[in-house]
């Protein structure tokens, strides 16, 4: 009886050893799964925005859009100026509905538009946080007294990272460069632009926009 007694129990033990061994290599199976994926999370993500900056390709440009102070629509100003690797543009708007008052256009090339991109790099335009929440996004009525500079990298003509700041102290912007430094090489692209912006920057207060 004893025999037969354990002759029962051996394969019970042995299968209870099996079903031990298998359960023991699915958690450690998962652990390890768990653990690569969140190696895998971890990974610091590309920035998008100076990548684009750096893009060559026709479909990419760059752009700054300067506001002037908030008053009466007949006395509302503000410009931009856009360059691609084809083209470079500066337009001046009056009043809110953006109505061009005066405009220039210039050709380019991809070796020039090189340059300059990386120019802009190296002046750190894209550095900066985007507020994930879009409300910290609205620029209406920002800096009502003074000038809002807006920098942008684009793609097909929509933002892949847009950076503002502002000669108000109370409202810093997201951009972490020198306002005055990115200004002058944008400048520098369209000649007789200083002819065509349509009020005068105090250079003190741009001077001053150095983060």
């Amino acid at each position: 009886m004893q025999r037969s007694s354990g002759s029962r129990f051996f394969p019970l033990f042995i299968s209870f050893v099996v079903i031990v061994i298998i359960i023991v290599a699915i958690v450690s199976i998962s652990r390890a799964i768990f653990s690569g994926t969140q190696k895998t999370d971890d990974t610091p993500k590309q920035d998008t925005g100076r990548t684009a900056l750096l893009n060559t390709g026709e479909n990419h440009s760059v752009s700054l859009t300067v506001r002037g102070p908030i008053v009466a629509q007949e006395d509302f100003y503000s410009y931009e100026i856009a360059v691609s690797p084809s083209k470079r543009t500066m337009d001046v708007y009056s009043g809110y509905l953006d109505d061009v008052k005066k405009s220039k256009n210039l050709d380019n090339n991809e070796q020039a538009y090189e340059q300059f991109v990386y120019a802009l790099d190296k002046a750190n335009m894209m550095k900066g946080t985007m507020p994930s929440d879009d409300a910290k996004n609205d620029l209406r009525g920002i800096c009502a007294t003074g000038y809002v500079y807006e920098y942008a990298a684009l793609v097909d003509e929509k933002p892949a990272k847009h950076l503002w700041a502002s000669t108000c102290s109370g409202s810093k912007g997201t951009l972490d460069a020198s306002v005055s430094q990115l200004n002058n090489l944008f400048f520098a692209q369209v000649p007789g632009s200083n002819n065509l912006i349509p009020f005068n920057h105090s250079s003190v207060d741009i001077e001053q926009l150095h983060f």
